[in-house]
């Protein structure tokens, strides 16, 4: 059985996705952290992957970018 190819792990995946997406959809990190109840701070961080973001954290970004989890973590 063959490794997938290594682009990056799941983490610096997620943020780049998510900070492409939340650009594409026109949002500041301030407006993304206000719709899903979180500080822009932590956006922020979640996109230099300098968090961890949780399941539960991620699904609500993903909902509020009209999206699905498994979008975010593709590479």
């Amino acid at each position: 059985m063959s490794s997938p190819p290594t682009t990056g792990n799941a983490r610096e995946i997620f943020a780049k996705n998510l900070r492409n997406l939340r650009l594409e959809k026109g949002l500041s990190q301030e407006r993304l952290g206000e719709l899903a109840g979180f500080h822009r701070t932590y956006v922020s961080q979640v996109e230099r992957c300098v968090s961890n973001v949780s399941f539960d954290s991620a699904e609500r970004l993903a909902s509020i970018l009209g999206t699905e989890l498994w979008q975010l973590l593709k590479p």
